[in-house]
């Protein structure tokens, strides 16, 4: 890496050799970039909405070795992404780096998935967030109740709210972001404090590091498939830190800034995540009350926090993971919108010009609504199931958009190793050990794509007795009918016309074409 300070048109340059002009706002900075991912993974939200997917497949032990198994190996995925981000800082990312390494063919199916991942996280965000913003509304007197109805109507209300609010402009969101990230690394330290001397009693380290439940639910494997089912919790939080890379065209210095942004969000994630869920792990009341749908309503750390904590503190930390979760959706939007309107610039969306339209104030405001409603749309099914299964459509939301994710991130990860040495770094690079990271990468991925098409409620396997279509994960149906229908629409029609990124401005005279082109 270069000890030189960027001039303010490098970033203007650079973008003009991957081909395109400066049309968005260049007005964020490294800490921005940082923390617009930092919130989107936001460990106050994947980390306590989804908590229950993990208490029930492997219990307290998916916790205290899911976390950490999971975040050494996000790690490697999110430094093999890093030296991407570092030579190609477009909005596009992914689909970007896909199209470039391996043709347009990639590119398209790079881009699909990631659009659609990012559609499901926003929708998985701000359905959680609606789950703990009605119980805040509760608490504080205003409740309008805490049953499904009243869960997806915040839902709505929230999801219009981000919209709105991304609408704004690009300086409110660099903002919003940077107050995010402060209010996540002290609301992870407000829990921790508070739980770890507040709670009426803790569990032993024996409980915490040891104690398993079995809910594998497929006749073999007993508490080892539950407890790799179980990496869905920590897994579906760590995604989103893709946001960096779609930020780069609003970012200061983006070849270095959006890579550090990418591995300091999964490191911080990582360990403050780590204290968080052993806090709330230490703090269980009943093991037995806290898996009872009955009594937790499928989320668990609300029971934990109501039942360990007397009522204002119980309060408080609800009011902090709303927040958080608040500003985790909206910054969702804003990275999904990036992504949408960079797709939309190089003609791979129907209706490409009415999405990649900008407003006044240089925000793909279209593709902010496009984004919205979608994500709507992804979760009505958690009203057409009984109210019972609502956290069933929950966590296959999450399966969706952790699946589409990371095989959008595996694509270009694979495509930089078939490129080899011939492949053009950029100022932050991995060296010799881009070919271990990116291995290492894609047999994890491939290892989670598998697990996360399983049902995680015991009655979504036909084989089981009291087998319900109300309990099986729609992720892979969702997944096969979403892609194969995108697949159809490749040989039938895009394959003719597609050719990948078009560029929007002359390369600038003495430069050489990036690698792959």
């Amino acid at each position: 890496m270069t000890a030189t300070q960027p001039r303010p048109d490098d970033d203007e340059r650079r973008l003009a050799e991957l081909g395109y002009k400066q049309e968005l706002a260049r007005s964020w900075s490294g800490f921005s970039n940082f923390a617009i991912s930092f919130t989107i993974v936001s460990i106050l939200t994947g980390g306590l909405a989804s908590y229950g997917i993990g208490l029930q497949n492997g219990g307290p032990i998916t916790m205290a070795w899911g976390w950490p198994l999971v975040s050494v190996m996000v790690l490697f995925v999110g430094l093999a992404m890093a030296e991407l981000a570092s030579a190609y800082p477009t909005s596009g990312g992914l689909y970007w780096w896909a199209s470039e390494l391996g043709g347009p063919v990639w590119g398209w199916f790079t881009g699909w998935f990631n659009l659609i991942g990012q559609i499901a996280v926003t929708a998985a965000i701000d359905y959680g967030a609606a789950v703990f913003t009605t119980v805040v509304l509760d608490v504080i007197g205003v409740g309008i109740g805490t049953d499904r109805n009243a869960i997806f109507l915040v839902f709505a209300g929230i999801i219009v709210l981000h919209a709105v609010l991304n609408v704004i402009g690009p300086h409110l969101s660099a903002v919003i972001n940077n107050v995010s990230a402060w209010w996540h690394v002290g609301g992870v330290a407000v829990f921790v404090l508070v739980l770890g001397f507040g709670a009426h009693h803790h569990q032993s380290v024996g409980f915490v590091f040891t104690k398993t439940v079995d809910n594998s639910a497929i006749g073999f494997g007993g508490v080892a498939v539950s407890f790799l089912l179980g990496l869905l919790h920590a897994q579906y939080t760590f995604t989103g830190y893709d946001a960096s890379a779609h930020m780069s065209e609003e970012t200061h210095d983006a070849s270095r800034t959006a890579a550090k942004g990418i591995i300091n969000t999964i490191v911080v994630s990582a360990i403050a995540g780590y204290l968080l869920i052993m806090a709330v792990t230490f703090a269980i009341p009943s093991l037995d009350d806290s898996l009872d749908p009955t009594k937790n309503s499928g989320y668990p750390v609300i029971y934990i926090l109501q039942n360990s904590l007397n009522s204002f503190w119980s309060g408080l930390l609800l009011i902090i993971a709303a927040m958080a979760q608040l500003f985790c959706g909206y910054a969702s939007v804003t990275a999904a919108s990036r992504m949408l309107f960079a797709f939309a610039r190089d003609r791979a969306v129907p209706g490409s010009k009415f999405w990649a339209r900008l407003s006044a104030r240089k925000v793909p405001v279209h593709a902010v609504l496009f984004v919205s409603v979608f994500a709507f749309i992804l979760l009505i099914p958690s009203m057409l199931v009984p109210e019972a299964n609502a956290p069933t459509a929950y966590a296959a939301a999450t399966s969706v958009a952790t699946i589409g994710l990371y095989i959008a991130y595996g694509i270009p990860i694979l495509l930089r190793l078939r490129h080899g040495e011939r492949f053009q770094t950029g100022p932050w690079q991995l060296g010799r050990w881009y070919l271990p990271v990116g291995v290492i990468s894609l047999v994890w991925i491939v290892i989670i794509s598998v697990l996360f098409i399983l049902p995680t409620d015991d009655h979504g396997y036909p084989w089981v007795d009291g087998f319900t279509w109300n309990a099986v994960n729609y992720a892979p149906l969702t997944l096969v009918g979403v892609v194969g229908a995108i697949a159809v629409w490749w040989f039938v029609s895009a394959r003719r016309w597609f050719t990948g990124p078009k560029r929007t401005v002359e390369e600038p005279a003495g430069t050489e074409a990036p690698a792959g082109s």
